[in-house]
């Protein structure tokens, strides 16, 4: 059997995390929780993630943004899978032209929009998974 899944939730709502944590640990998923920049930072480079979900805007804006360029910059994080879920669109009035993450915006693999259902959240986690380990496979 596979195992344990280790995802990471870095958005500063404690009330919306604890409904995502809720259904994925629910899913057999392992999660653990930063609800700051700072300390989701501090979480990945000290220990090892299969998907990070990530909020865009925390803090004093988009602070979401910054650690998503961070980790496309850092050898030992740039091949984790990143589920962007965030209320950016409607809080901001901005459209991501041409595909669903414009790719000069942030490097991010999947974007849903808040609330997100718990199906399709479930969804976007086991493909992004998926896509990790065929990856792996495929670099080995």
């Amino acid at each position: 059997m596979n195992q344990t899944k280790k995802l990471l939730i870095i958005d500063d709502d404690p009330d919306f995390v604890a409904g995502m944590k809720s259904i994925l640990v629910k899913a057999n998923y392992e999660v653990d929780v930063a609800y700051n920049p700072k300390d989701g930072l501090q979480a990945l480079q000290t220990k090892p993630y299969d998907l990070l979900l990530l909020d865009i805007m925390m803090g004093r804006g988009a602070e979401g943004i910054m650690i998503a360029r961070k980790l496309g910059k850092d050898p030992k994080l740039r091949n984790l899978p990143v589920l962007i879920i965030t209320g950016i669109r409607e809080q901001m009035a901005f459209l991501f032209p041409g595909q669903a993450v414009h790719p000069h915006f942030v490097a991010v693999d999947e974007l849903v929009e808040k609330p997100v259902e718990p199906k399709l959240l479930l969804e976007k986690v086991e493909a992004l998974l998926k896509t990790a380990e065929a990856r792996k496979g495929q670099s080995k």
